[in-house]
């Protein structure tokens, strides 16, 4: 069992969903993050009272899955990846699970 973690554009979420249940992948959990891709956006976004939203809306998405089923994922993110016409890729990361209950 491996912990994988999927993030994205908060417009992929459907596509992400359906990638999920095309990896075979029915038991995971999300939550709304916002996305930043420079230093200076974090910088000014830290201020008491900003003025403006500098983050990206986006998702995480994460779940305790098999090899199978990631691999799969991968594939079809991979797949996904390659045919949008925007430069925020899905991005996906696996983590080995030592011991879990």
């Amino acid at each position: 069992m491996k912990l994988v973690i999927v993030t994205a554009v908060e417009e992929f979420q459907t596509a992400i969903l359906k990638l999920f249940k095309n990896s075979n992948i029915h038991s995971f959990s999300s939550s709304d993050i916002d996305g930043y891709k420079n230093g200076a956006s974090v910088l000014m976004a830290s201020s008491w009272f900003p003025s403006q939203k500098f983050g990206n809306e986006s998702r995480l998405f994460f779940s305790f899955t098999e090899d199978e089923s990631i691999d799969v994922l991968f594939k079809l993110i991979q797949e996904f990846n390659s045919n949008i016409e925007t430069n925020n890729a899905i991005r996906a990361v696996v983590v080995p699970i030592e011991k879990f209950i």
